[in-house]
Order: structure tokens, then sequence, then C-alpha cells
């Protein structure tokens, strides 16, 4: 343990950056060996996509970083937060540490950008995806970015979490995203098996059906526990999936990086309505 947080407390930039590419090309090779969707789409340009966005995200969190780095020097000195005000041993601190983060920096996060109109409109760009693979995990708008960003300096304020725990969060946070974005074929009982304890792509696929309400279920990242503890769990066929959002089911916009960027400012589209409730 004392490994982990020495490490985590002073991880090098071009770790960080490792870890990031490292899992993209990871999951990237072995979605293409046993991919479960095996869908005719150009890989390639949709990749490039994603990763601009990717590209942005990382931007956004390297100029913003300085604050989440104040934030845990506040909370330590101030003694604020969960793991501030209770002393507790370092396995501890890493689990309760995680699982907190996790809930408020991802799966609260998520859900709000799901009920709050104009999150939704910087957030309906990672759903607007139609091929949904291991690319997609960071195919957020800066806007969006900035909103996460604020969400995890909430988790550190609440938590108490030092430096060391919010670089192990988001190292975890960015791996566990691009395996439950991965387009991997995972043997139906292994899968059943990871996700008692975090998501899968079979548990997290369905988040990204093109209508809801199947939309707005499995918010989790991380660990998939809060989705069951908050009553938006739900199992489907992921044979009868169709990715995307059904008011951007439009290649030329959702394909589109300038379009994409310019989403949030062209107004709010209310989800189609349908006659008849689908079920899967």
């Amino acid at each position: 343990m004392e490994f982990i947080t020495a490490y985590f407390s002073s991880i090098p930039t071009a770790h960080r950056s490792a870890i990031l590419i490292g899992g993209l090309a990871f999951f990237f090779l072995l979605e293409n060996l046993a991919p479960f969707f095996k869908g005719g789409y150009n890989k390639w340009k949709h990749s490039g996509i994603n990763i601009f966005f990717t590209f942005t995200t990382v931007l956004v969190n390297f100029f913003m970083a300085f604050i989440l780095y104040y934030a845990t020097m506040w909370v330590s000195s101030h003694h604020i937060g969960v793991l501030q005000m209770i002393e507790l041993p370092i396995v501890a601190q890493l689990l309760i540490g995680l699982m907190l983060m996790d809930l408020i920096s991802a799966y609260t996060a998520h859900w709000i950008e799901h009920k709050v109109t104009w999150m939704w409109q910087f957030h309906v760009i990672h759903h607007t995806d139609q091929n949904i693979d291991t690319t997609s995990a960071n195919r957020h708008h800066p806007g969006e970015s900035v909103i996460r960003f604020l969400f995890t300096v909430l988790a550190v304020v609440v938590t108490g979490a030092p430096i060391w725990l919010v670089f192990l969060y988001q190292s975890l946070s960015a791996l566990l995203s691009q395996f439950n974005h991965s387009n991997l074929n995972i043997p139906i009982w292994l899968d059943n098996l990871l996700k008692l304890v975090i998501c899968t792509p079979h548990m997290h696929r369905v988040h990204h059906h093109y209508r809801q309400p199947y939309s707005d279920s499995n918010y989790g990242n991380i660990f998939s526990f809060w989705d069951r503890l908050f009553g938006t769990y739900v199992a489907v066929d992921n044979n009868k999936l169709v990715y995307g959002v059904d008011t951007y089911m439009n290649t030329e916009e959702s394909e589109s990086i300038g379009y994409l960027l310019k989403m949030p400012f062209a107004g709010y589209r209310k989800p189609l309505h349908y006659d008849k409730e689908e079920t899967l």
C-alpha cells in the first residue's frame, strides 16, 4: 500500500498519459480480435472523431488540474471531508474513497446530466455515437469535460481525498470507462461475475440504446452496485440494441466534429414520441 500511495502522490504526467493511451490501445486490440457487434462502419474514421474529443478532454483536465491540486491541499489543511474527519487504515481509505469518488464524480454527475436540460445538451454528444467501442469512452464535448471536472472537485471536498487517491481514481476511471464502452465479446458467465462489482460492456451497452427509457439506465462507471442501489439498473438482450440517440440519428450531424462542437448551442431537441413501447 505504501508503494501505491507514494507512486500516485507524484505520478509523472507521462505515466498518466501512458495509462490512458495504453488502455485505449489494449481494449482496441481486444475488441478487434473478439468483437460483440460486427458492424460495417469505418472504424478508423470513427476512432478519429472520438480521439479528437479524447484530446480535448485531456486538454481541459490539464489546464484545470491546479484547481484539483489546491482542492486536495485545502481539504487536508482544513480537515474537511469524510477521510479527513475519520482516521482510517490506508486500505479502508482507498476503498471508501474510491467508492465515494465514483458515486459523486461519475454516477451522480452522469445522472444529473440526463436530468438537467442544459447539461444534457453537452452530454448528448457522447450519446450521438452510433458505433460504441472503446474509443467512445471519452467522446465528451469540452463543455461536458468542464462539468465533469467540477463534479470531481466536489467529490474531493466531500471525501477529503488526498492527491494520491485522486490520481488513482482518475486512472481507474479512465481504464474502466474504456473497458465498459468496448465492443468486446465477453462470455456471459464472466460478464455476470464481473458486474457484481464493476461495470462491464454487457451492462453498460444498454445505456447507449437510442431510445428512452433504456438510455436513462446503467449510469455507473467503475462500480456496478450504485445502479442497483438507486434503482437505475436494467438487464437487456444486447443483440437488440441500436446505438445513438433518437434526436440525432443523421450521420451528417453525429459524424461531424464541427457540428458536434456547436450542438449544445443549437437548441434542445425533445426525444421523439413513440406510439408503442419498445421491449428489449
